[in-house]
This record gives C-alpha cells, structure tokens and sequence, in this order.
C-alpha cells in the first residue's frame, strides 16, 4: 500500500512544482497576471519566441 502511494504522489508533486514555479516565474519575475499563465496562447507564444528562425 504504501509503495504505491509513493508511485503516485511523486509525479503529482512534480506535477505541481511545475506549475507552481511557471506561476512564480511569470507573475512575480515577469510582473503579469495570474490568469495568464494558465492560457495556451501564452505559452505557444514563448514557444515561438523561443524557437523562432
């Protein structure tokens, strides 16, 4: 039982952690709104930012 419990919370915590420091990053460094980071067109254009020719 508690192996599987550790398969488990190992991936939703790291799950979090990423969505917990893109939201730091983008809101208190990048001093935007919080709506913000949850939309796909801002990351898609990061993404082209990013990767752009």
């Amino acid at each position: 039982m508690w192996t599987s419990i550790k398969v488990l919370i190992i991936p939703v915590l790291c799950i979090v952690a990423v969505f917990v420091g893109m939201a730091i990053g983008y809101v208190v460094l990048g001093k935007r709104e919080l709506a913000d980071v949850f939309d796909l067109n801002t990351w898609k254009h990061m993404y082209d930012l990013v990767f752009a020719p």
